[in-house]
C-alpha cells in the first residue's frame, strides 16, 4: 500500500540504498499525460500510486533535460531544466514532492561524459574559433594525415564509425576534430578543465537542493582520457568497456576516482546524504568495486549478473564474484536483469538453445528460435532469484508485466543512433523502449489519454493486450501479481535485503540453492525436469506452481521457510 509520509531520515534509514528495490522509469515510454504520444511527467505523476502499490523504494528516471534526442536524451542541452515534451521545472518539483508523499525516493540521471552538440558551451566552442577558451571544455585536436584530413587517432564510437568529427571553422576552412565516444551529437567533455569540474558540482547542488534523493552517473568509467590519445590496437575498441584491457586509454582510467571523491563530499554535506549510482563497465568485479569504496560512490550496476546466460554455473560465478568484490569495500551488491540499453531478459532467456556467449545487446542470433512461454517461465524464476540475493535490486519498467523485446518495429520508426551509424545493420535499443500497456484491448493500451491527438512514439504489439496492468491486476497468477507478492514479502522479511548468503551443497550444474538468516531459503531449478524440494517448514512463494507431487518444476524458483 502507498505510504502516507515522505521517506524518513532516521539513522536506520540513512543507508536505505543498501537494500532498496529501485524502479527504472524510461520517461518517454512510461505514460503519456498530455496525448502527444510521448511519456511525460504528467503521466508519471498519475501512475505514482501504481508504483507505490508495486512495492518499490525509489524511482530512477532517465534524462529529463532539454535535448535534441539524438540519443534518447543522453545528449543534454541544458542540465538545469526539463525538456518541454516532458513538462516543466515546476512539474518536476511537484513530482518530487508527490513521490515523497507516497514513500518513493527520486534518482535522476546525470550525463557528465558528454553534452549535446546543441549545448551553449559547444555552440560557443564552434563559433569562437580555434583559440577560444570554450574549446578547452571539450577535446579538440588537429587531424592527422595530409592537411589534417584524417582523425587524430583510430578510436571508434560505441555507436559505430569514427569517434572523431571535423568541424568547419567560422571562416569556412576545415578545422580541428572533436572527440565523441558516442554519437557526433554528443561531444566529449574535457575533464582536465577546472571549469567542467565546477559546472557539474553546481549541477549536482542544483538538483539536490530541489529535493532529489540521488543521482545515477552515466558512463562513469569514461570521463578521463589518456592525454596522449594513443591508437587502439585491440578488438574492444567499440565496447562500453567490460572487456577493456588494462591501461585502456578512455575506459576506466584512474583519474575518474578523484572526481567521484569530490562529488561524494557534496552528497555527504546534506542532512540526509544523497545517493550516487555508477554506470561503469569494467573488466572485472574488482575494478568495479573501486568505484564504490567508502569515500566514492554508493552503488554500481552489476553488469556481470545482467550479461550472464540462464545457466546455474554462470550465474553462480557472477553472484560469487560480485559479492566478494563488493564486500571487500563494504558496499552492497546490486542486481539487475534488464534496462533501457539491452534486450529485455524475457527474450534473452526465451532462446530454446541459448549460447553461453549470447550478449544482452542482441536477441538470440543463431541461438535458436524464441519461445515466449519459456522466456516467461525463466523470467519469473529470475525475478525471485534476484530479489532473494543480498543487496539491492533494479526493476526495468515493464518487466513486472512480463514484456518481451519488440524485435519487429518498422525500419522507418527506429530512432536509436546505432541503426544509422551501423549502416542500417544493427537495429539498436528501441525494442526495449516501446511504451507500456496499461489498459484496454487495443493500442495505445491506456498509455495515452482517450483524447490523445498522436500515436505513441513507438508502436506497441497488439498481443500486449493480455499483458496490460489492468488485466494482470485482476489475475493472481500474473507476472505482476508475482512481483507484488515478492516485493511485499521482501520488504517485511528479516532475512532479505542487505546481508549475506550461504550456498547449499545441493547447488549444482542445474540448481542454485542458498540460505539467508534467519529462516529463508531460495532454490532455483535450471533444468527441464522437476526436482525434490529440500527440507522446509513451508513454501513462501514460487515463481510457477509446484508439480502435483510437490516437486520444483523446471525453470522455476521457490522461496522456503525453515
Amino acid at each position: 500500500m502507498p505510504h502516507d509520509h515522505a521517506p524518513g531520515s532516521s539513522t536506520s534509514e540513512l543507508e536505505w540504498w543498501r537494500s532498496a528495490v529501485i524502479y527504472q522509469v524510461y520517461l518517454r515510454s512510461f505514460a503519456d499525460g498530455n496525448g502527444d504520444g510521448i511519456g511525460d511527467l504528467a503521466g508519471l505523476r498519475q501512475r505514482l500510486p501504481y508504483l507505490a502499490d508495486l512495492g518499490v523504494d525509489a524511482l530512477w528516471l532517465n534524462p529529463w533535460y532539454p535535448s535534441p534526442m539524438a540519443d534518447g536524451g543522453y545528449d543534454v542541452a541544458d542540465y538545469r531544466d526539463i525538456a518541454p515534451e516532458f513538462g516543466t521545472l515546476d512539474e518536476a518539483d511537484e513530482l518530487i514532492a508527490e513521490a515523497h508523499h507516497h514513500g518513493l525516493r527520486i534518482i535522476i540521471d546525470v550525463v557528465p561524459n558528454h553534452t549535446s552538440s546543441e549545448h551553449a558551451w559547444f555552440r560557443e566552442a564552434i563559433a569562437g574559433g580555434p583559440e577560444c577558451a570554450a574549446r578547452q571544455r571539450y577535446i579538440f585536436r588537429p587531424g592527422s594525415g595530409p592537411e589534417g584530413s584524417l582523425p587524430p587517432n583510430n578510436w571508434r564510437s560505441v555507436f559505430g564509425g569514427p569517434a572523431w568529427t571535423r568541424i568547419i571553422e567560422p571562416d569556412g576552412s576545415p578545422g580541428d576534430w572533436y572527440l565523441h565516444l558516442f554519437a557526433p551529437e554528443q561531444p566529449d567533455l574535457n575533464w582536465e578543465s577546472s571549469v567542467v569540474h565546477a559546472e557539474f558540482e553546481s549541477v549536482l547542488r542544483f538538483w539536490f537542493e530541489r529535493g532529489i534523493d540521488g543521482v545515477r552517473i552515466d558512463v562513469a568509467h569514461g570521463l578521463i582520457k589518456d592525454p596522449s590519445l594513443p591508437d587502439l590496437n585491440h578488438t574492444d575498441a567499440e565496447l562500453l568497456g567490460s572487456a577493456a584491457h588494462p591501461g585502456h586509454p578512455h575506459w576506466d582510467q584512474e583519474g575518474v576516482h578523484g572526481i567521484f571523491r569530490s562529488w561524494r563530499r557534496i552528497a555527504d554535506s546534506y542532512d540526509t546524504p544523497k545517493l550516487f549510482v555508477a554506470e561503469a563497465w569494467t573488466r572485472t568485479p574488482q575494478r568495479l568495486a573501486r568505484y564504490v569504496r567508502p569515500d566514492e560512490l554508493h552503488t554500481a550496476f552489476n553488469f556481470d549478473y545482467l550479461t550472464a546466460p540462464w545457466r546455474a554455473p554462470h550465474l553462480r560465478r557472477a553472484i560469487d564474484s560480485s559479492i566478494t568484490a563488493m564486500s571487500a569495500v563494504n558496499a552492497p551488491t546490486t542486481w539487475v536483469l534488464s534496462n533501457h540499453d539491452v534486450v529485455r531478459h524475457l527474450s534473452r532467456y526465451g532462446c530454446v538453445q541459448p549460447e553461453d556467449d549470447l550478449g544482452p545487446l542482441s536477441v538470440a542470433q543463431g541461438a535458436g528460435p524464441l519461445d515466449l512461454t519459456l522466456g516467461t517461465q525463466r523470467a519469473r524464476a529470475a525475478a525471485l532469484l534476484t530479489l532473494a540475493l543480498p543487496g539491492g535490486a533494479y526493476i526495468y519498467q515493464g518487466e513486472e508485466l512480463g514484456l518481451w523485446e519488440v524485435d519487429d518495429l518498422p525500419d522507418d520508426m527506429l530512432q536509436d543512433p546505432t541503426w544509422a551509424r551501423s549502416g542500417f545493420t544493427q537495429r539498436g535499443r528501441d525494442g526495449c523502449r516501446v511504451p507500456l500497456p496499461w489498459s484496454g484491448d487495443a493500442a495505445p493500451f491506456g498509455y495515452s489519454p482517450r483524447d490523445a491527438y498522436a500515436q505513441p512514439w513507438l508502436p506497441q504489439p497488439a498481443a500486449w493486450k493480455t499483458l496490460t496492468q489492468q488485466v494482470q491486476g485482476e489475475d493472481d497468477a500474473s507476472v505482476l501479481a508475482l512481483y507484488r507478492q515478492a516485493l511485499r514479502i521482501r520488504s517485511g522479511h528479516p532475512a532479505l535485503g542487505d546481508g549475506t548468503l550461504q550456498w547449499d551443497s545441493s547447488s549444482s550444474q542445474e540448481v542454485l540453492s542458498f540460505a539467508r538468516h534467519p529462516g529463508f531459503r531460495c532454490v532455483v531449478n535450471f533444468s527441464a525436469s522437476p526436482i525434490p524440494l529440500p527440507s522446509h517448514r513451508k513454501v513462501i512463494l514460487s515463481s510457477s506452481p509446484l508439480t502435483p507431487d510437490g516437486q520444483l518444476a523446471g525453470d522455476t524458483a521457490v522461496w522456503l521457510a525453515g
